[in-house]
């Protein structure tokens, strides 16, 4: 399984765009409600649906317009229109939600099921939408999913596990973190430029009794790793390709370089 944060480096000159399109991955965008990346339009730029969970779309309509001081904010708020708002709609501001659902955005009110979160129901839903994607080159980023309440981010670490098959990918402004499902090898291609040096390897869910890697620079060789002992944290990466083989699903984590 090959991974790539492709996403975080710069767009293509137009020239290059429509080649390139046919070859490059399928992204989706799910935005939550906690402070945006400096790196929020690159990302809305790459992918082909946008989707807030609920008062994620109070994020967009407050914070994107910051990120374009020069810019009038009515057009910036125009210009990023999401394409859905999906959620228990217990956070999204009335006049948040009238503004984008006068500019065509649909919006999805599941307020009648709180038994997942509002992540859980935005991955549901595009998984849903986009049925016939290629689920080798096709990946959901979610803004906001770091950094806020820790039940929220165990939340959506959950969501990682609850979907395992679907490629998600959580961000902040300081890292990412992705799944690496134990029925794979996974080969990570380092975008040196936008990611790294530190990085870590946490196994969830169950203990690793065999976990081996390659490019790091504290490799790990038919290692235990298990909350209690050895977890590969505070790790740093040493090489362009980094592999990854484990009997347990494991989360990885890289820092993020300032934008």
């Amino acid at each position: 399984m090959i991974h790539s944060s492709s996403f975080l480096l710069p767009n293509t000159t137009a020239g290059e765009e429509e080649d390139n399109r046919r070859h490059s991955p399928t992204y989706a965008l799910v935005l939550l409600n906690q402070r945006l990346p400096k790196f929020t339009p690159l990302l809305w730029q790459h992918a082909r649906v946008r989707v807030c969970a609920d008062g994620g779309a109070n994020r967009v309509y407050d914070e994107m317009p910051l990120l374009f001081p020069h810019e009038d904010a009515a057009h910036v708020r125009r210009r990023f229109k999401p394409d859905v708002i999906k959620g228990d709609m217990d956070s999204i501001r009335s006049e948040v939600l009238s503004f984008y659902s006068e500019l065509g955005t649909d919006v999805v009110d599941e307020s009648d099921d709180q038994d997942t979160t509002d992540l859980h129901k935005c991955i549901a839903y595009i998984n849903g939408v986009m049925p016939n994607v290629d689920k080798s080159s096709f990946c959901i980023l979610v803004t906001g999913a770091l950094g806020g309440r820790f039940d929220h981010e165990a939340g959506n670490l959950n969501v990682l596990h609850r979907f395992s098959t679907t490629r998600i990918t959580l961000l902040s402004d300081e890292c990412l973190i992705y799944l690496l499902p134990k029925t794979h090898r996974h080969e990570i291609h380092v975008n040196s430029s936008a990611e790294g040096p530190h990085c870590g390897l946490v196994p969830m869910g169950m203990p690793s009794g065999r976990t081996t890697t390659t490019g790091l620079q504290w490799d790990l060789n038919d290692a235990e790793m298990r909350f209690g002992g050895l977890v590969s944290t505070s790790n740093i990466v040493k090489a362009e390709r980094v592999t990854v083989e484990s009997d347990a699903d494991l989360l990885w984590t890289i820092s993020i370089k300032k934008f």
